[in-house]
């Protein structure tokens, strides 16, 4: 994959600028011994080469070849944005993001493999970077380099890079119109994969907008501002709004057959285009039906 660059400033070593847009040590180390090469102004040169002010400089990164454990699965994919560097798709509930050898290869990893394959993409290695729970729907975001992958992973945990649900939770009170949730969240001893409000737990922030309740249910948007497992339905049970079709934090197990969560926001900063992307994702129809069942709007 290639990438492009004009140069502005007092004279500065080709591998001062390089890694300056982000390019690390070892991606440096792949380019110079794995087949990649350095251009300014259409002429290949070597890292100690001094950059002047208004240069041209092109990045062709070493093939990457793709792990044979993921293996290609076709299956209907809805793509929400793609371009050169990234896709970005709307996953469906009872799909997990990566394989898991237990439950087999049809994971979304696996899908882009094969989707990647069949569009003739220029590779077809698999780089995650937003994961959703098997059983939560929505936005999900791939790079399509690794180098573009870890632009993006340095946005995961700032501002930049910012994810929104919507979920529909039980509501046995009313929920003020917009609300923080701190609560510790750790391992229980119960079941491996649950968690729960400890103690001894990690910080974990959730801050959540009422979009609309009725006596039965409410429907929120909500922002994680850490980013722990499970932590939406962790923190609504905790405090007596346990999420519907949440069978492991005790929500009500009818109108809906998973947890009512969906990533619908998806808003990040394009390393390479230079420009915030925001992409959204419709309230897939069990939550619609659901939230017409209960007495909230979900159009």
């Amino acid at each position: 994959m290639r990438f492009e660059w004009t140069y502005h400033g007092t004279p500065l070593k080709l591998q001062n600028f390089l890694q300056r847009q982000g390019v690390s040590r070892a991606q440096l180390k792949r380019v110079k011994f794995h087949g990649g090469a350095v251009f300014v102004n259409r002429r290949q040169r070597n890292t100690a080469f001094q950059l002047q002010d208004g240069d041209a400089v092109l990045l062709q990164m070493a093939p990457e070849v793709p792990v044979d454990t993921v293996v290609p699965y076709r299956a209907p994919l809805t793509v929400v944005y793609e371009d050169d560097y990234l896709l970005v798709v709307n996953k469906p509930a009872g799909v997990a993001s990566i394989p898991d050898a237990a439950k087999g290869n049809d994971s979304m990893a696996n899908i882009v493999k094969a989707y990647l394959a069949d569009t003739h993409a220029e590779s077809t290695a698999i780089h995650v970077v937003t994961r959703l729970d098997r059983d939560t729907s929505g936005l999900m975001l791939f790079a399509k380099h690794g180098f573009v992958h870890s632009l993006l992973d340095r946005q995961l945990h700032s501002d930049d890079l910012q994810k929104q649900y919507l979920a529909l939770c039980t509501n046995p009170a009313p929920l003020p119109p917009h609300g923080w949730l701190c609560l510790r969240i750790g391992r229980t001893a119960e079941f491996y994969m649950k968690r729960g409000v400890t103690p001894q737990g990690k910080v974990s922030v959730t801050e959540y907008q009422l979009v609309a309740q009725s006596s039965q249910a409410a429907l929120v948007r909500v922002t994680l501002h850490t980013g722990r497992t499970h932590q939406i339905r962790v923190h609504f049970a905790a405090v007596g709004h346990p999420l519907f079709g949440d069978d492991l934090y005790g929500g009500p197990l009818t109108g809906i057959k998973r947890q009512a969560l969906h990533c619908a926001d998806l808003q990040f900063w394009h390393p390479l285009l230079h420009q915030t992307l925001h992409l959204t994702a419709p309230l897939p129809a069990d939550m619609v039906s659901l939230g017409h069942a209960v007495g909230v709007c979900a159009d």
